[in-house]
Formats: C-alpha cells, structure tokens, sequence
C-alpha cells in the first residue's frame, strides 16, 4: 500500500500531532524528558522545512502527579484539576525550553469543549490558530483540565485533536501512543496479532478490533483512536497512529514509510460547517426515524420531515443538536431541529400540511432542513 502513502502524502503542508500521556510520563507519573526531547527535535525539524505544526499534548495532569507524588491518577475532577494545574505549568516549561533550543517559537492553547459547541468561539479559535501558523509559530494545545467539569470536558486528547485538525483543515493527523496501530486482537495477550497498515473504510469490523482503555496514566485507547478516525477522514484529513517510543517515527510518517495504521480520507470531505454539526456540538437528545426516512436521509440527502419520525428522547429547544437514529436505533445522522421536542412529538408521523392545525403556527415544513443534517453512515 505504499502507493496509497505515498499519494496521500505527496501534498501534505499542515500537520496536527497529538502525543499521548503514555508517551510524555512514566510509569510514576513524572515527565519522561528524552521522549519529549525526540518529539520536539522531529516537530522542529519538520517546521523547518516548511510544514505547519500544531502538537496536542496530553500530559497536564501525568506531571502534575508526579510533582505531588500521588501514586495513582486521581479520580475525583477536583484532585484531577489541582494535578493539572500544577502540571500544566511544568510541562510547557519543558516544551518552552526544548522548542527554543531549536530556534522554534510556540504558544500555548487550552481549550473545552464549549470553545467548539460555540461557533462564535469555534471561528474565533480557528482564528487564532491561523494567525499563530501565518507567523511561524507552533501552537501546543490541550484541553484546560484545571477547569474542565465532566459537561464540557472533551474526555481524550485523540478526540480533541481530530477536532482540531477538522478546525484548522490539517492534511495529516498524527496520533502517537504507546502501540504500533490498530490490530486484529490484542497484541499484548496475542503475539499472532497482525497489524492494519492500510485501512480504506471504518467498518463495523474494524470498530469491534478496538479494545478498551490505554494505561492508568491516561484516558485514551483504541476505542478514542478509531472515534478520532472518523472525525479526521470525514474532514478531509489523512490519520496515522504511530508508536511514540520510535525516535524517527514522525519523520517515518510524513515521508510516507510503512509504520504505523494508516486511514484514508473520504473522497468528499463535510464542509467546514457540516462538520462543526457532525462533530464539534454535544447532541441535546435523540430522534427515531422510520425505516422510509433512512434512506431519504442518507441517499437522497433529503431533510426530515415530520412524517418519518417514530419519537423523541431528550428536552431539547429550536436550534439545538440532536442525534437520529434509524428503527434499529443505529445513529445515522445528526442533525439542528427546527422545533422543540415537545412540539416535535405532537407533529410525529403527521404531514408537513397538518403542523399548523396541530400547534397553531408552523415555522417550517421540516424536523431537520438537509442544509443543517450530516449523515454519518
């Protein structure tokens, strides 16, 4: 499949790279400073010869919890914010320190999840981002864990960093970890485990080879990974998961070795909007829709009408996210309502004609208008 590498490769100009707490800490907890020392030496090296780079860097809180001298993460969001706190901190003095020594500049963003939610905030960190690459700067983000609460956290930096490559439309996302890539089983209970180099499409196959979570130190496995994946292909952007501990392993990437699994992108990447819907808002509640209205959504890109829907789970408002499922209750679309939930059950399985005479006033013909409906099978 070098073929496949090397084509998709070929035109790659700004790069996301995203580096797990696997591979920044010990098994204790501290920093792990000649891992960070490999990364930044191979980020510096690729702006150097022209790449835009942005790095998510997980390990706020593994510092932190070696500087405390906890034995263990911490369970609780209080304790987890006080050991970002204190990590975060002490981790971009390293990276400070480090990048500088090469003669790279970098600038420190932290951002939640409502920072995308948002769309005032969401163009205005896109912004940002683009003004810091415009100058030659090399912008480290994470997700502020000193202030995250479990409604906005984004719960894995391999999700935050596919947000941010669809943010800031990376050509290439890398994901390093503390394994090789995807495989068939678990390679660490099964040595005949074979390796994905070169994955097309993110089967349902593919999602059952996903296992649980990573190490004690983070919060990511191959379950946030394969999440990550769809994120990233469907804006467009080539993906990569790659072994952290192998010194040349970015450069192996963006030259286009064999190392590593492999995702393609589609074909036709969502536009920038339909992406923020598909991805970056949190979905308020959920709308079942029959087995007619399934293949109107997702093949013919028509809109929902109230005619199709089977019921409604959720409190939600005009304007809000909500995720559709089909009678299986298998999610195939998300979507921006045109009505509240209670007003979207007494219009079910009802014409587009019989919405006024049913709630005394009809804004709209439709559930969900196709220009505000992404479908993701």
């Amino acid at each position: 499949m070098l073929g496949n590498r090397e084509e998709h490769i070929k035109n790659v100009k700004r790069i996301v790279v995203k580096v797990g707490s696997s591979t920044l800490t010990y098994e204790n907890g501290r920093i792990n400073i000649s891992q960070i020392e490999l990364i930044t030496r191979q980020l510096a090296d690729l702006h150097n010869k022209g790449y835009e780079v942005i790095l998510v860097s997980s390990g706020a809180i593994g510092a932190g919890i070696g500087k405390l001298g906890m034995k263990k993460r911490p369970s609780t969001i209080p304790e987890k914010q006080a050991a970002a706190a204190v990590g975060q901190g002490l981790l971009l003095h390293m990276y400070e320190k480090l990048f500088s020594e090469y003669g790279q500049t970098i600038a420190q963003i932290l951002l939640t999840r409502e920072d995308m939610t948002d769309r005032v905030r969401f163009l205005n960190s896109r912004n940002a981002l683009f003004s810091l690459l415009e100058m030659g700067v090399i912008p480290i983000i994470n997700e502020n864990d000193a202030v995250i609460v479990d409604e906005i956290k984004f719960g894995d930096n391999d999700t935050l960093s596919a947000l941010v490559a669809s943010l800031v439309e990376a050509d290439l996302l890398i994901l390093l970890s503390d394994i090789d890539g995807l495989y068939n089983d678990n390679p660490r209970k099964n040595p005949d485990a074979k390796l994905f180099s070169w994955i097309d499409e993110i089967t349902d196959e593919i999602e059952k080879c996903a296992g649980g979570a990573g190490s004690s130190l983070g919060t990511g496995g191959m379950v946030t990974k394969i999440r990550a994946a769809k994120i990233a292909v469907s804006s467009g952007s080539v993906m990569v998961i790659g072994n952290g501990s192998n010194p040349s392993i970015i450069r192996d990437i963006v030259e286009g070795k064999e190392v590593g699994t492999w995702f393609k992108p589609t074909d036709v990447p969502l536009q920038a909007r339909k992406r923020w819907i598909a991805f970056s808002k949190k979905p308020m509640g959920t709308i079942k829709v029959d087995e007619g209205a399934s293949p109107a959504i997702c093949k013919e890109n028509k809109s929902l009408l109230p005619s199709g829907v089977l019921g409604v789970s959720g409190s939600f408002d005009e304007g809000d996210l909500v995720t559709i499922l089909d009678n299986n209750d298998v999610e195939i679309a998300r979507g921006l309502v045109n009505y509240p939930s209670h007003e979207i059950e007494i219009i079910k399985g009802l014409n587009s004609c019989e919405i006024e005479l049913k709630l005394g006033h009809k804004n709209y013909d439709v559930v969900v208008h196709r220009d505000n409906l992404v479908c993701l099978k």
